[in-house]
């Protein structure tokens, strides 16, 4: 009776060694298992494959998403096991996320989607745009939600927190990044956040006894030197030109002005009743800077209407090279041999002596030829 007793425990202890043995095993493979499936790379990713974590998505709704992706790797219970050793679950950031074939492990996705290293699209803001010209490439831009295209101005700066300022020349030109759900008004935010840190540390450094009042002057003066010339060296030049004139009281007498109040019946021709209609941006009809910018100045530009470069230049005229460089005049008469030349280069004849008066070349040329004659 004993003996069998003792026969009877030795297989019961056998049994349940192999027992062990074997949830052992199956733990060890499972293990492996696991391992496997969040180190080894999704398969069946195509190119330019992304995931997207959407407002309100629970776990269980983004790998439904993957799933529905033809991402079958891995049964739900794992994915659940892993976000919650990644403290993942709950916690994914809303955006699009990059599914990289041969790279994307279900460890790296989940990671990037804790930490919210979402796909990033970019807005350039260049230098020299106009309001029209920024709204207009904001409206084109994909996939940027568009919440201004319906507000006028002014209802725009109003969303912007800054109601009853000019929206012209007030957005830094730069490339913004933004991700999927991001607005247009998130955009124009962080650029007039910019322009403003921007032209503040400028403005605190600026040159001695510059004829501006305050920043915004500066903002207008550096809009009119963007307009003026494309050649980065030339910035400083021009606006030495344009701050001796303001210094002595003489009009700035500059197309771009002309042209920005025109506005939209401008058809690429400046004519001579343009230069004689009086507008608020006319600078041939009035003295000092036009009421507001004109454009949106890039730092470079900033830089130079507060650094002008010093001189004696009251003009200026292009070389009529193709370059887009100019000749800067210190007299009237060496502005009008300037002038002939740049006319003998275009096989055109010259003006009467008295017809070259400003610091650019809109008088120095018929005015049916003003569009050549632009930067």
């Amino acid at each position: 009776m004993a003996s069998g007793c003792k026969r009877g425990c030795r297989a019961l202890v056998f049994l349940l060694v192999l027992l062990a043995l074997a949830v052992a095993a199956v733990g060890v493979w499972g293990w492996q298992h696991y391992q496997a499936f969040q180190s080894q790379p999704l398969p069946g990713l195509k190119p330019d494959q992304v995931a997207q974590v959407r407002q309100g998505d629970s776990f269980r709704g983004v790998l439904a998403h993957l799933r529905a992706q033809g991402i079958s790797t891995g049964a739900d219970i794992e994915w659940q096991l892993l976000a919650r050793q990644l403290d993942a679950a709950g916690k994914l950031k809303v955006g699009e996320y990059a599914l990289e074939p041969g790279v994307t492990t279900p460890r790296s996705l989940l990671q990037a989607m804790r930490a919210g290293r979402t796909i990033q699209y970019r807005f350039t803001i260049v230098e020299g745009w106009n309001i029209r010209q920024l709204r207009a490439a904001l409206n084109a831009a994909t996939p940027l939600r568009h919440q201004t295209t319906q507000l006028d101005d002014a209802a725009l700066m109003a969303q912007l927190g800054h109601p009853g300022q000019h929206p012209e020349g007030r957005f830094l030109p730069e490339t913004y990044l933004y991700a999927r759900g991001d607005s247009d008004l998130d955009v124009l935010k962080r650029a007039h956040e910019a322009m403003d840190k921007t032209l503040a540390a400028l403005w605190a450094t600026r040159a001695p006894e510059l004829p501006l009042d305050s920043p915004e002057q500066a903002l207008t003066l550096a809009s009119i030197v963007e307009k003026e010339t494309g050649i980065a060296e030339e910035r400083a030049q021009i606006a030495g030109v344009f701050v001796r004139r303001l210094q002595l009281g003489m009009k700035l007498q500059t197309d771009p002005t002309v042209i920005y109040g025109i506005g939209s019946r401008y058809d690429g021709n400046i004519r001579r009743s343009d230069l004689t209609t009086d507008t608020p941006y006319n600078t041939y009809t009035r003295t000092g800077l036009t009421p507001t910018p004109i454009a949106m100045p890039g730092r470079a530009a900033l830089e130079a209407a507060l650094h002008p470069a010093q001189g004696d230049a009251l003009y200026f005229v292009a070389l009529g090279d193709g370059s887009g460089r100019h000749v800067f005049s210190a007299t009237l008469d060496q502005h009008n041999a300037a002038v002939r030349q740049y006319l003998d280069r275009l096989r055109r004849p010259p003006l009467p002596e008295d017809a070259a008066t400003a610091p650019g070349d809109a008088q120095a040329a018929p005015a049916q030829d003003a569009k050549a004659r632009q930067p």
